[in-house]
């Protein structure tokens, strides 16, 4: 698994002609609050459940508050084969201080 900044990920959404799947594995309460645009919510609780959504072979970029569920998500899709993920380093609390300052917050 890569582990990449919130401006280097913002930096390759924005010169990629491919389109990676945003999984934003936070619960919904917080996914309401604040969300990367374009990101898809599945709860990290619902991913073994959910693992047939998800295409082994696409390219992953796993999120959450700061990093640490998504970096555990991203490992459990290693052990089942996906072959291309990505973590965002400091999850969305890290996009809204580097990326996009008019992101809300919470705690």
């Amino acid at each position: 698994m890569q582990e990449m900044s919130p401006q280097q990920i913002h930096e390759y959404l924005e010169t990629t002609s491919s389109k990676p799947l945003l999984l934003d594995v936070r619960e919904a309460w917080e996914y309401d609050i604040c969300h990367i645009k374009g990101s898809e919510l599945i709860p990290m609780q619902t991913i073994p459940k959910q693992l047939d959504k998800l295409d082994p072979n696409q390219e992953i970029i796993v999120i959450c508050h700061h990093g640490i569920r998504s970096r555990m998500v991203g490992q459990y899709l290693e052990q089942a084969q996906f072959k291309n993920i990505t973590n965002l380093s400091g999850g969305v609390a890290a996009w809204a201080q580097d990326v996009d300052q008019t992101m809300p917050t919470y705690r």
